[in-house]
Order: C-alpha cells, then sequence, then structure tokens
C-alpha cells in the first residue's frame, strides 16, 4: 500500500492537497486523475480520497472517507541524548516510530558529544516512518534542550518516571514496576551516560533508575528496547 501525508486538509469542502514531496512521489507512481489515494495527517486521522486535479506543482484529492485511527491509552515518552553519529539518531528516530512512540525529546547532557540538531530533516524522517508502518499520528519531536531544562519544566501529572543508567546503584525493570496502561517517561543519556548528578536530579523529579539487562546498550539501541518493551507490556495487557 502506498500511504501519502499532508497536513493541507480543507475539511470543509473535503479536498487535501499534497505539499511539493508527496507530487513528486504521485508523479513516480504515475497516478492520473480518478486514482485512489490513502493519506494520512499525523494526527490520527486516515483519508480515503481520490486524485481530483493532477498538476506538475498542484495536486488536489476529494476526500471520500475519514478513518480515525485508534490511539493507545497511554503516552510513552523517550528523552533521549542523540548519539555522535547523526545516522544513529536518525535510524532510533525511524525505528522508534514504526514500533510506536508518542513523544521524544532529545537531551543535552553534561557528557553529549552532539550539542546541535537539525530538527527539520529528523521531521521528514519521522513521516517516513509514519508511512512505512502505516501509522496515521506523527511523534512529537521537541528541540533540544539541556537536561536540567528538561526536569525543571517536567509536569506533575500521572506519569511513570524511570532513568536508564550504568552507575552501580539499585535499580527497577520496566517488567516488575511498569503498569501498562500509564503514561511513561524514560531518559536515556550520552555514550558516555549520564553524569551521578544528572542521576540524582532525575530522582529527585520522581525518576526511578532502571536497568535494562547484563549488557551494556549503545544509546540508540537503549531507546529501541524500552519502547519494544513499553508497547510489549501494553499488548499483554490486553
Amino acid at each position: 500500500m502506498q500511504l501519502f501525508y499532508t497536513e493541507q486538509i480543507d475539511g470543509e469542502q473535503k479536498i487535501i492537497h499534497l505539499p511539493e514531496e508527496e507530487i513528486h512521489h504521485l508523479a513516480v507512481l504515475r497516478k492520473r486523475v480518478g486514482d485512489a489515494i490513502q493519506v494520512i495527517d499525523g494526527k490520527g486521522n486516515w483519508y480515503e480520497t481520490t486524485i481530483l486535479t493532477l498538476e506538475k506543482r498542484h495536486v488536489t484529492l476529494q476526500i471520500h472517507q475519514i478513518i480515525p485511527q485508534t490511539k493507545p491509552k497511554f503516552e510513552l515518552h523517550l528523552a533521549i541524548a542523540p548519539p555522535k553519529n547523526i545516522e544513529r539518531m536518525e535510524w532510533l528516530l525511524e525505528k522508534t516510530t514504526e514500533i510506536g512512540i508518542d513523544v521524544i525529546t532529545p537531551l543535552q547532557c553534561e557528557r553529549s558529544e552532539r550539542t546541535v540538531l537539525k530538527n527539520e530533516r529528523l521531521e521528514k524522517i519521522l513521516i517516513s516512518a509514519c508511512k512505512q508502518s502505516l501509522r496515521a499520528t506523527r511523534p512529537t519531536l521537541h528541540p533540544l534542550t539541556k537536561f536540567k531544562d528538561f526536569l525543571v519544566r517536567l509536569d506533575h501529572t500521572n506519569q511513570q518516571r524511570y532513568i536508564a543508567h550504568c552507575e552501580n546503584s539499585p535499580k527497577t525493570t520496566l517488567l516488575h514496576n511498569y503498569k501498562a496502561g500509564n503514561n511513561v517517561l524514560i531518559l536515556i543519556g550520552p555514550e558516555g551516560d549520564f553524569s551521578p548528578k544528572e542521576i540524582l536530579l532525575a530522582e529527585e523529579q520522581g525518576c526511578l533508575s532502571l536497568s535494562l539487562g547484563k549488557a551494556r546498550l549503545r544509546t540508540e539501541t537503549a531507546g529501541i528496547v524500552v519502547c519494544q518493551t513499553i508497547q510489549l507490556l501494553n499488548e499483554w495487557e490486553k
């Protein structure tokens, strides 16, 4: 199935406009006026449409049906320090979107080796991953945020919080502590791990120290592991 993405939707007129990059995709597939097209808006809606007008730089679609996608009962928020190699960060975003994630906050930590991110490119990767995995909701990607600032801005809603680190201290596991259906925030540090000061600050904000097993994982691998674990724990609860 070929899926298209746009935020240019006129609900009253039941018309959708495709952005330039999606028009190029349409041309590659050699679509014609009247052909059926499936579209997502990144907000949880799936549209069944047909091509109404087809020009080189302007394409409109006629909406025939809107199918809201069922959203999970919980929110998964991953706050993670981007790896030095940007390709690993891109891979992380792609795979966590496919698995299922709601919010991603890149963190700038004391030991971070990457201090700049170009969110425009990363947003395109999220959209591509949504289309690949047939997900109508695009994850929210926040700007790169300093660790301390992120903790200060945390609200005190019904949310379980964890910080995964390699320090030799008592830790819990998601299997034994996370309750399915609850909103969850998980912090993952940079290649050099969180500093002891950062771990203490997180614990003061209600984060439990988290173990991801005996093996030492790369940052992006740890992000994948926690996302998949949360999804599986919620699936098993059904």
